[in-house]
C-alpha cells in the first residue's frame, strides 16, 4: 500500500462545454484524469441519513463525481480529516489508496459516479477503521525505514 494522505485528495475540474443545447463534460485517458479506469459504478437511491463507502483501499484509486444532487465525502488519513462537498457534475474528487473515505448526506435524487483504477478485489479493501489505523502506522514505519 502506498503512503498517501488527505493532501493527495484533490477536487479536479473536468472540461465543461456549454451551448444553447446544454452542457457536456468528458474524461479522456491520459489527458484530464489521474489514472486509467478499469471499473465504473454508481450509487443512487441512498436513503436519507444513510451513508456509503466507509473503507480504504490498499492499491485502488477512486474518482467520485456527483452527477445529480449533492453529497459529502469524508476523508481521513489517520491523522487528518476533511470533508469535500460534491455539488457539480463537472467536478470530481480523487481519493487515492490508503485514505479512508465515506460518503454521506446524499440529497434526494443524488447520483454518485465512481471510477476505479482496479477491478473489484475484496482483498484490496480495508473495511475496519481499527485495521486501517494499524495499516497506516505500518506504512509510516516502512516509509521512514
Amino acid at each position: 500500500m502506498n503512503f498517501y494522505g488527505i493532501k493527495d485528495c484533490k477536487v479536479v475540474t473536468l472540461p465543461k462545454i456549454e451551448d444553447e443545447r446544454g452542457s457536456l463534460t468528458f474524461i479522456e485517458k491520459n489527458n484530464n484524469f489521474p489514472f486509467e479506469i478499469k471499473r465504473v459504478f454508481y450509487l443512487y437511491g441512498v436513503p436519507e441519513g444513510e451513508g456509503r463507502g466507509a473503507h480504504a483501499h490498499k492499491s485502488c484509486h477512486q474518482f467520485l463525481v456527483c452527477l445529480a444532487g449533492n453529497l459529502e465525502v469524508h476523508v481521513d488519513d489517520g491523522a487528518n480529516r476533511k470533508i469535500f462537498s460534491l455539488t457539480k457534475p463537472w467536478e470530481g474528487l480523487h481519493v487515492p489508496p490508503s485514505v479512508w473515505a465515506a460518503e454521506s448526506n446524499f440529497s434526494d435524487g443524488a447520483i454518485c459516479l465512481v471510477m476505479a483504477s482496479d477491478y473489484y478485489d475484496e482483498d484490496d479493501y480495508i473495511r475496519s477503521y481499527d485495521q486501517f489505523i494499524v495499516s497506516r502506522k505500518e506504512l509510516l514505519e516502512a516509509s521512514i525505514g
